[in-house]
């Protein structure tokens, strides 16, 4: 355990915690995350991925907004590792990333919003 220079004891054992916490770089990935998600158009097209894979076009329709405006906020959910694209032909496919934070994020948006997930994704 690392000696921390607290001006005050309140018995609350602090240092036990200061020794599990993460260092600042990790902080700034989920604080970019979650900057991320302050737009609700992206938490928008974030919940619509967490149940399909979709393309550009289909996703545009579906919120009502134009394919550019839709590409720009893949390009920055797709930036932070929440989302994967691949592409068939022309087509590019977009879908939740599988990673342990995307998945958790998943489960919090339906419990959020109290959705069960079609198919059982």
């Amino acid at each position: 355990m690392a000696h921390y220079d607290l001006p005050h004891d309140h018995g609350q054992n602090i240092e036990h915690v200061l020794d599990r916490i993460p260092d600042i770089e990790a902080f700034q990935k989920v604080a970019s995350w979650f900057d991320k998600l302050g737009d609700g158009t992206r938490l928008r097209i974030l919940w619509l991925l967490c149940h399909c894979e979709e393309c550009v076009s289909n996703i545009s329709a579906a919120m009502g907004m134009s394919d550019p405006a839709v590409s720009h906020h893949l390009r920055l959910l797709r930036e932070s590792g929440l989302i994967v694209s691949r592409r068939d032909g022309k087509e590019v496919y977009y879908k939740l990333a599988e990673s342990e934070q995307a998945q958790i994020l998943h489960r919090a948006l339906d419990e959020m919003f109290e959705v069960s997930c079609p198919g059982g994704l």
